[in-house]
């Protein structure tokens, strides 16, 4: 079973924009913290961006921040991020995971275990 489900990757030119949505089918997110994390080939997993439970506080890695925004849509299950002004490296699969904290402590510390439901990913692609 594939409880979160990532959608809206795709190819798109430097200076292009996209919008990825993450949303759960089984169990609500009302009451979870939702991550985004991405892995390019040959890299380590990286965190994106976090938003809080009921629509708390938001948080984002320095390489995105001014270009990406994460909210989120309580009536339809789902979290979205905004991706704008494009750039090459950020080329890599976009998953998204809940965070058991409600409040993105697990994010913000990469700590796995709390990290518990993931995606099965969206491949994003920059380039000319």
């Amino acid at each position: 079973q594939v409880p979160l489900v990532e959608s809206g990757g795709g190819l798109v030119q430097p200076g292009g924009s996209l919008r990825l949505s993450c949303a759960a089918s089984g169990f609500t997110l009302d009451y979870l913290a939702i991550g985004w994390f991405r892995q390019a080939p040959g890299k380590e997993r990286e965190g994106v961006s976090c938003v809080s439970f009921r629509d708390g506080p938001t948080y984002y890695a320095d390489s995105v921040k001014g270009r990406f925004t994460i909210s989120r849509d309580n009536a339809k299950n789902t979290v979205y991020l905004q991706m704008n002004n494009l750039k090459p490296e950020d080329t890599a699969v976009y998953y998204c995971a809940t965070d058991s904290s409600a409040t993105c402590i697990y994010y913000r510390k990469n700590y796995q275990p709390g990290l518990e439901r993931w995606g099965q990913g969206t491949q994003v692609t920059v380039s000319s």
